[in-house]
């Protein structure tokens, strides 16, 4: 029995229908997915949708370089993320680019200038006490308040652990005011303010600060007509804030000096946004020391927060908690508030006095990551210089993409018009072979959007015309590969299986130096070059697929068919015009030559 002769497979020549059904079905399904998912176009950059970027790059404090590090910058883009959010901006794009820069991306239709503002500015962060909070909106008035001592086994509310750390969650509690009905409401807003905006009664950096009903009672009368004004001034504020509003989100309590009480929002753990009467800040984020995320087994608290605080921020924390720990919910916990906004409320049981705190409450780990990053960075020694803003219209985004369009077109039109004079018709392989590839290309670019965040910009449109050329090469390649087994005499269908493996190996080079040096670009350069690295990577690797999957398999089909294996003049394969030598009929390779002398 004859072996196989080497280099040649069966199933590559006679099953290439398997193939072509396989990239069929994989089209099929990614397309499918294109349109459940609701995304049926790219997502288009700054750059031709209109917006904003802005680019941010770290400065450490000096003697602290080593502070510009990845926990770090991550840690400010979860902060700037969250401005930008709060401005009520959708599509926002905030990444690290390169080991010290920031770049901010938001979308058309928002205050330029505000946000500039916003993302430039080091993060606030303040410890409160809360005087008052309750569920905005409708469901405020419904809501149970919450007992002293009472815990949930919901992440809203944490048990108080046996070492006498507070107790809390990543997002603030879902508590109601302590008053039961919206007549009595007021007043007991009014008593909080009272009670709790006075300077002998509120949680300060003083030592002296007392929340007794001694210090509360020896208060001076202008002291108390004061707090009254202030009391009134805030009730007004808490009775029409409204936190299920984005523009009233936007600026409750931002501009809140840490002296002074204020009204803040922020969102409990069934989704629901709170809004909160809070006294003058007992403690600064730049207190905070360490703060880590940490799984505790001794106590079966799961995932927790701990906090170390600096010397100075140990006694305002032992005279907070003191203090906190004598009163009634919801005025014995204290709100830790991010740039404004409540990010967690854990309330106290009694005094803690060691210089570190742990926060528990039935937290994922993401929660207590994310609680614990923003608890750090009041603490980072970093801030941010703006090395550039850009702004484009979307009127200019728009001329920019007509023109990138108008370019791919034209330099599509070309190679399609050289490949159809050139190839004849060897081109209806390489034209669906285009097809095929600008339709994975699109939709992958489609689902790549909503999945990662990919915005398609003007330099990522230069790399997808670019990679018009690299797929068109690789089927060049492959055409020359046959005629030139045509020119050798041989038949097609032989022809077509013995110019594969020369072929596949030249592509396969050809492309991975292409995604190679894509691969290089997107990682050492900073912005948007990184978007035409990006698809010409992408684009590289789809070529690879298209070939291997389509172009192969159809060339094998239609070399079995009388117009491309008859070798007619419209083919692309005639021998008379490739000046082919005549057909070689020998199976067996010729004896050698006899010496005459010999013979």
């Amino acid at each position: 029995m004859a072996a196989p002769k080497r280099g040649r497979s069966a199933g590559a020549q006679s099953k290439p229908g398997r193939s072509l059904a396989l990239i069929l079905i994989a089209i099929a399904a990614l397309t499918g997915g294109m349109f459940a998912s609701g995304h049926t176009t790219p997502r288009l950059g700054i750059d031709l949708a209109g917006g904003t970027s802005i680019t941010l790059r770290a400065v450490a404090e000096p003697g602290q370089e080593s502070a510009i590090n990845k926990t770090n910058m991550n840690t400010a883009v979860d902060i700037m993320n969250r401005r930008v959010n709060g401005l009520g901006v959708s599509e926002a794009e905030v990444q690290t680019q390169g080991d010290r820069n920031i770049i901010v991306n938001i979308p058309k239709g928002t205050n330029s200038k505000q946000a500039q503002e916003q993302v430039g500015t080091t993060a606030k962060l303040y410890f409160r006490p809360v005087l008052a909070t309750e569920v905005s909106g409708a469901a405020a008035t419904a809501s149970p308040s919450p007992s002293a001592s009472g815990s949930s086994p919901s992440k809203a509310t944490g048990k108080a652990n046996p070492s006498a750390s507070p107790s809390g969650s990543a997002p603030p509690k879902g508590s109601a005011s302590p008053s039961a009905s919206a007549t009595s409401q007021g007043r007991a807003v009014t008593d909080a303010l009272k009670a709790g905006s006075s300077p002998s009664a509120t949680a300060s950096s003083s030592p002296k600060a007392s929340s007794s009903p001694k210090a509360s009672s020896s208060a001076s009368p202008s002291a108390s007509s004061s707090a009254g004004d202030s009391a009134a001034k805030l009730q007004a504020q808490y009775a029409a804030l409204d936190c299920t509003d984005k523009k009233v989100r936007a600026t409750a309590g931002k501009n809140a000096k840490p002296s002074e009480a204020t009204v803040a929002c922020g969102q409990n753990s069934q989704g629901q946004w709170q809004k909160y009467v809070l006294g003058p800040a007992a403690v600064d984020g730049t207190d905070v020391k360490k703060a880590q995320a940490v799984y505790n087994t001794q106590t079966a608290a799961g995932w927790t927060v701990t906090m170390d605080f600096t010397s100075k921020g140990t006694k305002k924390f032992a005279d907070i908690t003191g203090q906190l720990a004598q009163k009634q919910s919801p005025q014995n916990q204290f709100a830790i508030v991010l740039d404004g906004e409540v990010v967690s409320d854990p309330y106290v049981r009694e005094a803690l006095t060691g210089g570190n705190a742990e926060i528990s409450g039935n937290f994922k780990q993401e929660e207590a990551q994310s609680l614990a990053n923003m608890l750090s960075y009041g603490a980072l020694p970093l801030s941010f210089k703006e090395d550039s803003v850009t702004t484009v219209t979307a009127a200019l985004g728009g001329e920019q993409l007509q023109a990138g369009l108008i370019a791919g077109a034209i330099g599509l039109a070309l190679v399609v018009i050289y490949l159809v004079v050139y190839y004849r018709g060897l081109s209806l392989i390489a034209v669906a072979s285009l097809l095929v590839s600008a339709v994975l290309t699109y939709v992958i670019m489609s689902l790549l959007g909503p999945t990662i965040g990919f915005a398609l910009n003007l330099p990522a449109v230069c790399g997808a015309i670019v990679a018009i050329g690299i797929t068109a090469d690789s089927f060049i390649v492959f055409f020359e590969r046959i005629r030139d087994e045509v020119r050798e005499g041989r038949s097609l269908r032989p022809a077509i299986e013995r110019a594969w493996p020369r072929a596949r190996r030249t592509i396969l080079v050809s492309d991975f130096v292409s995604f190679l040096a894509a691969a290089v670009l997107f990682i050492v350069t900073v912005g948007k070059v990184q978007g035409f690295a990006f698809t010409l990577g992408l684009t590289t690797l789809l070529d690879v697929v298209v070939v291997f999957l389509f172009t192969k398999p159809l060339m094998t089909i239609l070399g079995r068919g009388k117009f491309f294996s008859s070798g007619h003049s419209w083919s692309g394969l005639d021998p008379k015009r490739l000046g082919a030598k005549p057909p070689l009929r020998r199976t067996r390779r010729p004896s050698a030559p006899v010496d005459p002398k010999e013979a």
